[in-house]
C-alpha cells in the first residue's frame, strides 16, 4: 500500500497559518486522489480536503472552505495542505490518505475509501 508520511504540524496562535506536507513512497501515488482528514479531541476523524489525482477539483470541507488549499507536486510525490486564518476550532490530528481507487473522477470524503492513510501530524491553535 505503500507510506505516508506528514509533517508541518505545530503550534500556531490563531489567525496563523501552517503548511502541512505528505511525502508519499513505495506506491504510484501520482495515480491516486489524495485527502486530509482530521481528528480533534473527543471528536470523530473527519476530512478536510482532497485532490483528483492529475491535482484537479480541490474539494473541501465547509469549515476550511477559503481558508485552506490542497495542492499536489507529482514530481515530488508529495501533497500539501496550506492552512490560514486558522482557528481554534483547527486544533487536531491531520493526517493525509490516499483514495482506494486508481484515477477517479471524484474526489471522495469518505474515510473509507481511503486504503492508505499517515500516522498524522499534530496541528494546535492557541488563543
Amino acid at each position: 500500500q505503500g507510506q505516508l508520511v506528514e509533517s508541518g504540524g505545530g503550534l500556531v496562535q490563531a489567525g496563523g497559518s501552517l503548511r502541512l506536507s505528505c511525502a508519499a513512497s513505495g506506491r504510484t501515488f501520482s495515480d491516486y486522489g489524495m485527502g486530509w482528514f482530521r481528528r480533534a479531541p473527543g471528536k470523530e476523524r473527519e476530512f478536510v480536503a482532497g485532490i483528483r489525482w492529475n491535482g484537479g477539483s480541490p474539494r473541501y470541507a465547509d469549515s476550511v472552505k477559503g481558508r485552506f488549499t490542497i495542492s499536489r507536486d507529482v514530481s515530488k510525490d508529495t501533497v500539501y495542505l496550506e492552512m490560514n486564518s486558522l482557528k481554534l476550532e483547527d486544533t487536531a490530528l491531520y493526517y493525509c490518505a490516499a483514495d482506494r481507487s486508481p484515477f477517479r473522477l471524484v474526489v471522495r470524503s469518505e474515510a473509507g475509501e481511503y486504503d492508505s492513510w499517515g500516522q498524522g501530524t499534530q496541528v494546535t491553535v492557541s488563543a
